[in-house]
């Protein structure tokens, strides 16, 4: 039986405002963690890929999750957002155990995920993408007004299919719509891939914004270096195990290990 996950407990916050640097707002001493992983395991069938993953998300926190491909990275996303239920272990929101709880159900408590390869609809207009915002009974009026608040271009594009706009363009609109439904905590997959290091940078700007305004953000990267610069927390994931937690910093002098070592 999935847990009561009725109450909402997310923040209220005005995304709108994510521009600026006013009204930051203070992780409460004591808080739980945003987001936690105990001792998960994962499998497909038969084959287990994570083994005993604990993981967790600081209140307020940008959470970096690093290694090489088929470290077991997106499969530990698909567990925390409710899209995988994990063979053993505990997830926690907010100091709540939701493990088993259906993807609408954290929905409805604050978590949200940004896919990996751009989740827009391509056949699409970028106002009709941002309609599926509109589910909470939010006017369309007021989702466009944030999501051109934060990244002006969609504005400027707002009647366009999404199909044909560039990548970047694409990812900006599928973290904006992602964005305006105030999340509490956010889960995004590989928001560099194929993009411009100058649209990379722009991406993270607002991922390290939001966190002043009370968002916890968990980033898996495979190209660790465009998120540490904007991490608190970076963690090495290897052979479906977190082989390193640590500041990034730190964390940076183990990666090419991480990396040859996953290859050997």
């Amino acid at each position: 039986m999935n847990p009561d996950l009725s109450k909402s407990g997310g923040p209220d916050i005005d995304i709108s405002s994510l521009l600026s640097d006013d009204d930051v707002v203070a992780p409460v001493a004591g808080a739980p963690p945003a987001l936690e992983l105990r001792g998960v395991t994962a499998a497909y069938g038969k084959i287990e890929v994570l083994h005993g993953v604990d993981l967790v998300v600081p209140a307020g926190k940008v959470v970096a999750l690093l290694g090489p491909n088929g470290a077991g990275k997106t499969t530990t996303l698909c567990v925390a957002s409710g899209q995988m239920c994990p063979t053993a272990g505990e997830v926690h929101v907010a100091g709540r155990r939701v493990t088993g709880a259906a993807p609408s159900a954290l929905a409805a408590i604050g978590v949200c995920t940004v896919p990996e390869g751009r989740g827009v609809f391509r056949s699409l207009t970028v106002r009709e993408n941002l309609r599926m915002a509109t589910y909470r009974g939010v006017k369309l009026a007021d989702v466009e007004d944030k999501a051109y608040g934060i990244f002006p271009r969609l504005g400027a594009r707002r009647d366009q299919l999404a199909g044909t706009m560039s990548g970047g363009e694409q990812q900006m609109l599928s973290l904006a719509r992602a964005l305006v439904t105030d999340p509490a905590v956010l889960l995004l997959d590989e928001l560099s891939m194929g993009l411009a290091p100058i649209i990379v940078d722009e991406l993270y700007q607002q991922v390290q914004r939001i966190t002043r305004h009370g968002v916890s953000v968990l980033v898996v990267e495979q190209f660790a270096r465009t998120v540490l610069g904007v991490a608190d927390v970076a963690a090495i994931m290897a052979h479906g195990r977190i082989t390193s937690v640590g500041d990034p910093s730190t964390i940076e002098s183990e990666l090419s290990a991480a990396y040859l070592g996953a290859s050997s």
